[in-house]
């Protein structure tokens, strides 16, 4: 049998309601491989020491200059594929937001955009963004 590397990764579904109330997802264009130009959940790898939460805070913050005052877990992706890279288990979590701050694209984004959730959806996301995207709508429909 040979040994897997697994890596810890956190991601965020920032949303927010546009001035007609429609919610709108935060999402960013990656800069680098896999998926290198395509849209994404703020998000990445969880260094050493660090809790899920507060990477995946860091991450939105650094990613887009937005803060979560609160991030609500959504569960574990683990499937084995779900990277290229290799075997990836991301920990995503929802940010609601009272409004949609102005993003600023930094660090691994080349560009931070609200997007309509509906519009978000049916786009083509990196990775399995869009499942978790989902499953942020169906938790917070319950």
């Amino acid at each position: 049998m040979a040994d897997e590397t697994i890596r810890l990764t956190a991601d965020v579904v920032a949303v927010a309601p546009d001035a007609h109330g429609t919610e709108h997802v935060l999402l960013i264009k990656r800069r680098w491989e896999p998926f290198e130009g395509c849209w994404a959940l703020p998000g990445g790898h969880v260094e050493v020491g660090e809790d899920t939460a507060d990477a995946a805070a860091r991450e939105l913050t650094e990613e887009t200059g937005v803060v979560a005052p609160l991030l609500v877990e959504l569960g574990a992706w683990h499937a084995p594929g779900r990277d290229p890279r290799g075997r990836y288990v991301t920990v995503a979590y929802r940010a609601d937001l009272p409004e949609m701050v102005t993003p600023t694209a930094a660090d691994d984004a080349d560009a931070a955009v609200w997007q309509p959730m509906h519009e978000a959806l049916t786009g083509a996301l990196a990775f399995d963004h869009a499942g978790i995207i989902a499953a942020a709508i169906a938790q917070r429909e319950h």
